[in-house]
């Protein structure tokens, strides 16, 4: 008894035609019906009725056709089996990350990960958030640390790793300087820096502000959250960014954005179908980065641009 048998018998059980059958497992007719001739001799009894104009199932061959479907799905099984682990010792992954990242978690992880695993291929691209969601979307990019405000996307499988509020830095002797707190329309009087469009902490500024009919000033905007606050340090204008960005020193002030009510979160998002390479690596980043935080500092060195 071979598989290829068992292949022949199902689909000519299927198929209730020879004919049919052949050209589905491309054989020949003869082909076919000799090889599971051949089974049926093996077995020492008929399976097939061929009395009809269509091919039938025998008592027996009723029986047979549920073990050939067994061992043909546990076949496949195990042929899926090994081609995820080749996939895993062989396969290549494409990590996004938010430009400037500092995360250092996503680096112990990428490093435990190559450790474990030197043979799978593992490339870096750096882009804003925006186009890291689309590029998860598209299935270019398998892993991405994004920013986003209030959630990461729904139709992708996220991990927030931190939600935090989004909050104002100025230098001392600003007018802000001394305020335990501001309202965005307060804020809106100011020149701000920011960072630019497609960034989680740029998208919590515009949606929050768009909400209560407002349209901040932006007089500039850098990539790295750093030059932000070298540039607010110099009286540039108002910095923003999220609480965890602003290091304390004596140069800068943070001053929290009352109304400002959606969270910036950073996350980890991948596509919903996940290669045995992917599946690893997620399980090194939840052994980097812990539980996911919530409303409180990143211990993770920052959120980088969000």
């Amino acid at each position: 008894m071979e598989l290829r048998q068992l292949r022949y018998f199902l689909a000519v059980a299927e198929e209730a035609n020879f004919t049919r059958a052949a050209e589905r497992v491309h054989i020949s007719q003869p082909g076919i019906s000799a090889q599971i001739r051949q089974l049926e001799s093996d077995l020492g009894a008929t399976l097939l009725d061929r009395s009809g104009r269509h091919v039938g199932l025998t008592a027996v061959g009723e029986v047979a056709l549920d073990h050939a479907r067994s061992v043909l799905a546990a076949v496949e099984a195990l042929r899926h089996a090994v081609d995820e682990m080749n996939g895993l010792v062989r396969g290549k992954l494409v990590v996004g990350m938010v430009t400037a990242c500092t995360v250092t978690p996503l680096f112990d992880a990428l490093s435990g990960f190559h450790l474990e695993h030197p043979g799978v291929e593992v490339s870096l691209v750096e882009d804003d958030s925006v186009r890291l969601v689309e590029y998860v979307r598209e299935g270019t990019v398998d892993l991405a640390l994004i920013g986003a405000a209030g959630r990461p996307p729904e139709d992708l499988d996220g991990w927030p790793i931190v939600s935090e509020p989004i909050v104002a830095a100025v230098p001392v002797g600003h007018p802000l300087a001394e305020r335990d707190g501001v309202t965005l329309a307060e804020l809106s009087a100011y020149p701000v820096i920011c960072l630019p469009r497609g960034t989680g902490i740029r998208a919590v500024l515009d949606e929050a502000s768009a909400a209560q009919g407002l349209t901040p000033t932006i007089a500039l905007q850098a990539s790295a959250p750093g030059a932000v606050l070298n540039l607010a340090e110099r009286g540039l204008g108002v910095a923003v960014l999220s609480e965890s960005m602003i290091p304390r020193h004596a140069g800068l002030r943070t001053v929290p954005l009352n109304d400002a009510d959606i969270p910036a979160v950073l996350a980890l998002i991948s596509a919903p179908t996940k290669s045995p390479a992917l599946r690893e690596l997620l399980v090194h980043c939840r052994q980097t980065f812990g539980e996911p935080k919530a409303d409180g500092p990143v211990p993770v060195g920052g959120m980088a641009t969000g």
